[in-house]
C-alpha cells in the first residue's frame, strides 16, 4: 500500500482523534465533539505546516 504524505497524515488524524476522543472525555456526546475537535486541529496544523515548508523552500 502505498499512501502519500497527505493520506497518512489523514489516516495519523483519525485514528489518534478517536483515541483522544475516547481516552479524555467521558460523555459518548462529548467523546464525539472533542473527536472532532481534535481532528479539525490536526488537520488545520498539517494544512499550516504545508504552507510554512512550501513558504520555506520558495
Amino acid at each position: 500500500m502505498a499512501l502519500s504524505h497527505f493520506s497518512a497524515a489523514l489516516l495519523f488524524s483519525i485514528f489518534a482523534s478517536v483515541v483522544f476522543g475516547i481516552t479524555v472525555r467521558d460523555n459518548p456526546r462529548e467523546q464525539m465533539r472533542y473527536g472532532l475537535y481534535c481532528f479539525a486541529m490536526f488537520m488545520g496544523g498539517l494544512l499550516v505546516a504545508g504552507w510554512v515548508m512550501w513558504g520555506l523552500r520558495h
